[in-house]
Formats: structure tokens, sequence, C-alpha cells
């Protein structure tokens, strides 16, 4: 074993190159990666046209992105696993929870601030990376990570993004978390956490739901893309172990660790055993396991498993401010959002993004304000219960004044 192994066919269609996907000796100089990387590139410019001030809902900027993005880029950002239907019991999971809001609690002014890592936040909000967020944005990741610290949120960086681990490191200074796929054997996990921590990553994370890249029906017929990836297992990701999880953390003591696609509370446990200190909670926004429960149904059992012990981040789904709420009251600390953001990102590059986390702010505090919680420590799961949806869940059933019915390809 050479200890990595070439990049997959997809990610010359993105336009990403990482050294994640990039054949390499694991012993090869930080000097000789970076050369193996894409070359920088140039920040992106927002569109000539796109007036912030023009969008005050979040279905105005689903409507931009999707008028202003490619049809690979557009049908890639849907594609979902199968039959869909773990992204739909992503958005059923939610709409199956109502607030039970408190009165006269005097909420004044609502404090929305928030903690990652140990970092300050202006919402408790991430925005998670993006594999192929290069077929949205010129700029890729090196963009959303300059809207993440514009407005103050963390960023995830998917290790198989452009532009490299070292130019998104570098694209701005906020709290920024690794979502590596890994491409190699020990040695090579050890080189690259070298250099995430040099390039300012805060957190590194292990992807753990990806063995198998799924059938993302969208993508494959109305893009094109990716169709002979799910012939056979990834020969180092099908592989991954909780020793090789442990394993790790052992040789770095002093890294923050973190594992994304958790959706039990038994993994959850593991995971504490094996010394993780960020569990994240996520269904890759229904684009893996098909059949899969919703992320927000599952986060009780592994806010339950962890009891304090590790920061919990839910992603899949989240695409309005009551969302955010729901899943701080239920346990995560952090809340994860991906298409809700890539929809700015392609109506109005990094302005775009900034828009969609302005709207996402003042649904968060009106949604706070209403049911009695004057901060994030005041909400709890007596501010829920159970209730039946009203709407038929898909992927744009949180926008319900949106008419997708002319670019959903459905």
């Amino acid at each position: 074993m050479d200890g990595s192994i070439p990049r997959r066919n997809f990610l010359k269609a993105a336009g990403a190159v990482t050294t994640a996907a990039v054949a390499m000796s694991p012993n090869a100089s930080s000097a000789q990666q970076i050369a193996e990387e894409a070359p920088p590139t140039a920040a992106a410019a927002a569109p000539a046209e796109f007036d912030p001030k023009k969008f005050v809902v979040q279905h105005q900027l689903v409507k931009a992105g999707h008028d202003r993005m490619s049809p690979i880029a557009w049908n890639y950002l849907l594609g979902c696993a199968d039959t869909e239907t773990t992204m739909r019991r992503n958005r059923q999971g939610l709409d199956s929870i109502a607030f039970k809001p408190r009165a006269l609690r005097g909420v004044g002014k609502v404090d929305m601030t928030s903690k990652f890592l140990g970092q300050k936040m202006r919402i408790p909000v991430l925005l998670s990376g993006v594999g192929s967020v290069g077929l949205i944005d010129p700029g890729g990741a090196a963009t959303v990570i300059r809207a993440a610290a514009k407005f103050g949120v963390a960023a995830g960086y998917s290790s198989v993004a452009k532009p490299g681990l070292e130019e998104a490191g570098a694209a701005a200074n906020c709290p920024k978390i690794l979502q590596l796929y890994v491409r190699g054997d020990d040695a090579w996990l050890d080189n690259y956490v070298q250099r995430a921590m040099k390039a300012g990553f805060n957190a590194f994370g292990f992807t753990i739901d990806s063995a198998h890249f799924s059938r993302r029906e969208r993508d494959i017929i109305h893009a094109g893309n990716n169709a002979d990836l799910s012939d056979a297992s990834d020969p180092y990701l099908s592989t991954l172990t909780w020793d090789i999880v442990k394993r790790f953390k052992d040789r770095h003591k002093d890294v923050t660790v973190a594992v994304k696609g958790v959706t039990t509370g038994e993994d959850a446990t593991l995971a504490l055993k094996a010394g993780v200190s960020v569990i994240w909670v996520s269904t890759h926004g229904g684009r893996q396991a098909d059949h899969g429960r919703g992320a927000i149904e599952v986060l009780p059992e592994v806010a339950k498993a962890v009891g304090g012990k590790a920061e919990i981040i839910l992603d899949s789904g989240i695409y309005r401010g009551t969302d955010v709420v729901k899943a701080l009251s239920l346990g995560a600390t952090t809340v994860g959002i991906g298409r809700l953001y890539c929809y700015g990102l392609g109506a109005g590059g990094e302005a775009g993004v900034v828009r969609t986390l302005e709207i996402l702010e003042k649904e968060i505090e009106a949604c706070m304000a209403n049911i009695g919680a004057k901060n994030v420590a005041a909400l709890n799961r007596g501010l829920t219960t159970p209730t039946t949806p009203v709407n038929h869940p898909s992927l744009f059933s949180a926008f319900p004044l949106l008419d997708s019915s002319n670019f959903s390809p459905v």
C-alpha cells in the first residue's frame, strides 16, 4: 500500500483537485503537496447585478440561485440517494415538531450568539462543506469561508472541494472544521493533519457515512455526473473503523477530532470512546444512505448518549430559522446548513451567502422571541412537542411561496 489512491473521476468534472484526492507519498514535503494542488483561484466577485436589498426572504435567493447556476451545478446540488426518502424524512422530521411557546418571559433583545470550538459566533450556524462547490462559484470553498468570516459564523471545508487545503485555510479567519474523505493510510493521515493544523483549521473531522458512493439519480440523469462511482466501494472509506479513529486521536492528542455522519446513539457512544470531541449528526442531506431516519429524529438519542461530553453539530434539511431553533432545543450546539447557503452562493457569490445568513438570523430572532427564549441557553426540549406535519416533504417544501415547478427536474 503506497498510502493513497488516484483522485475520483468526478472531481475532475467538478474542477476539484485536492491533496485528499491525489496520489502522493505520505512522506512528500509540504511544498510538493501544495504544488500538486490546483493553482490559486482568484477571489470570485459577486455578480454585478446582485443587490442584497432586493432579497428579503429565502425563497427569492433559491430562485435566483437556480437562474444563475448551470444545469450541472443545480442538479448536483439537488442530488439525493435513490428514492430520496432520507431527504424527505429530513424535512418530515423537522415538520413533525411543533413549538410550545412560553409567554411573558421578558425576552427583550434576543441574544443569538454562541460558541463553536471555543470561539464566539454571531449565530450558532456552520456553513457545512460541499464537495463540488466549485461548480456553483469559481472561488469554491474559499468564497464560502470568506462569507462565513464576514458574517461571523464557522465554516466546514470538504477535502474534495476546490481550492486546495492551504488556500482554503488562508481565505479568512473564522472557526474552520475539516471534513476529510480519507484517501490513505495512517502515514497519509498524519501528513494531512499536520497540513490542516498549519493551514488554520480548528478541528479535524472524519467523514464516516461514505463507504460507498450513492446513486444520486438527479445528478446522474439530469447532469450526467457520478454514474460510475457506485460500481464499487471506496477502498479507504469502506475500511474505516473506530479503531483507526482512536489510533489517530492517540497519535494526535492535541487535535480536536470530529466525526461527520453519526446517525445513532450507539455510534455516538463509540465516538466518545475513541476520543472524539465533536459529534456531527448528519445524513449528508439525504445524499448517502437511502431510507434512513431524518437527522432531527436521530438527534435526541445522540444528545442523550453524549451527555454534554462533546459538541454536537446537526445538519441535513435545515432551511429555516425555526429549523435551527428546533435543533438547538433538542440538543445540538451548532447547526449546519448546506444547500441553503449554496442557493445564495449561486445567486450572488460571497454577498449572496452573507445575505442568506442575514435573513436566517432574522428568522431565528423572531422564532426565539416568540417562544420565550432570550438566549441560546434558554432553548430546551420543553419548548417542543411532536405534531402532525402539514406539508408534503420535499427539497422545496420549506419555501411555500416558491413556485418550483419550472425548475425542479421531477
